[in-house]
């Protein structure tokens, strides 16, 4: 049985630009933004400084999942007919199938919400069995029934969806589980601890996860909600999976023909399509401005392999690691985004690298989260 939608990366069908235009606005007049740019936050790296974060302030740790990271928006057509659209990090926006999806009010199964953006991930969980399913994993809720949240603090936000979307809609499934087979995707909401349950995120929810982890986020529990870079939202991953996302220029190089080539007619220097290229990476500086950064080390089995591909591999958004040598090393492509990491995010990971905190510090750290909790806890008490 194949995965009711066809691809994470390609969840739906693409609301043409003259519809987008629209759903950027009424977006962005839920939330009472000026701007109609893609609204979700965005975490900063991990470092060592954010061990003292901890301890001063309260924060909730979940798994990062290895998704794709989407809002969903629940609204209604210009017919008054239930609608619902995964939104990328590019803002493109992707039409849900008419019918397949259902989110019903508290009580009222008929009924649904509408001017409603949950934050989340879509994943595929790999069962048991072998079938795959998707799943939208929920981790912050912007808007509900048209009215913003965002500068509500997380528990706050993350109640409203519990109550008036998740609940409804699980009971729904259990009142009608025919409907299941019909679904593109499951919607749950994603596991959170206090900052202090890390051992329990890596003992027991990422050991019994059926997709792939890609580290923790850290969200700081009594902040609101804010588009862009957010410095209350901390992402951390072991040293060797900090990840950098560049655009790549492939320095193809222009060679002169050898003997054989001169027989076969060649004169002229023509440029060299098949031998691994140099490979430079491009940072981001803003304003659709790149700047050389560094130099990507690509083995010739791994350009062998790219070439065999049959796409357009020049001037891509790329997903590359530091290896034990200190090389940049291909990982992915990451077209789902229109740009590369800005130079202050590839700084902020390269910083991340470098002052790398690993799991067993982490760990270690927790009592010390803890007891700073509980005292913090205590004073609150008190001055009640």
């Amino acid at each position: 049985m194949n995965i009711p939608i066809r691809a994470i990366d390609e969840p739906g069908i693409r609301a043409p630009p003259d519809v987008v235009q629209g759903l950027r606005q009424e977006v962005a007049h839920i939330l009472h933004r000026t701007s109609s740019a893609f609204p979700g936050a965005q975490p900063v790296s991990f470092t060592r400084k954010h061990l003292d974060e901890l301890l001063q302030v309260d924060y909730y740790v979940c798994e990062k999942s290895d998704g794709i990271r989407y809002l969903l928006y629940l609204a209604a057509d210009e017919n008054g007919q239930e609608v619902h659209y995964l939104i990328d990090r590019k803002n493109e926006y992707w039409y849900i199938q008419a019918g397949s999806l259902h989110f019903p009010l508290p009580g009222n199964h008929q009924a649904f919400h509408r001017g409603t953006i949950l934050d989340g991930e879509l994943v595929v969980d790999r069962l048991p069995d072998g079938r795959q399913e998707p799943r939208y994993l929920v981790f912050d809720c912007l808007a509900m029934d048209g009215q913003s949240l965002m500068s509500r603090e997380l528990s706050k936000r993350l109640g409203y969806f519990q109550e008036q979307v998740f609940k409804p809609y699980k009971k729904l499934l259990d009142d009608f589980p025919e409907e299941r087979q019909y679904q593109p995707f499951f919607i749950d909401l994603k596991a959170m601890q206090m900052a202090y349950g890390i051992r329990m995120i890596f003992e027991d929810v990422i050991k019994n996860l059926k997709h792939e982890n890609d580290g923790l986020i850290f969200t700081a529990l009594h902040s609101e909600y804010k588009p862009g870079t957010d410095p209350h939202i901390l992402k951390w991953k072991d040293a060797d999976e900090n990840t950098v996302d560049f655009m790549w220029r492939l320095k193809f190089p222009l060679v002169e023909p050898d003997e054989q080539e001169r027989a076969e007619g060649i004169t002229e220097p023509f440029i060299d399509y098949d031998s691994t290229p140099p490979v430079e990476l491009l940072a981001n500086y803003g304003s659709n401005s790149y700047r050389y950064f560094d130099n990507l080390h690509l083995e010739d089995d791994e350009w062998e392999i790219l070439k065999t591909l049959g796409e357009a591999l020049d001037e891509r958004i790329v997903e590359v690691y530091m290896d034990s040598q200190k090389r940049w090393r291909f990982y992915r492509f990451r077209d789902d985004k229109t740009d590369g990491n800005h130079i202050s995010v590839v700084n902020s990971v390269i910083q991340s690298i470098k002052d790398a905190v690993t799991r067993e510090e982490l760990l270690n750290h927790s009592k010390h989260v803890r007891d700073n909790w509980k005292a913090r806890e205590a004073r609150d008490k008190a001055r009640k």
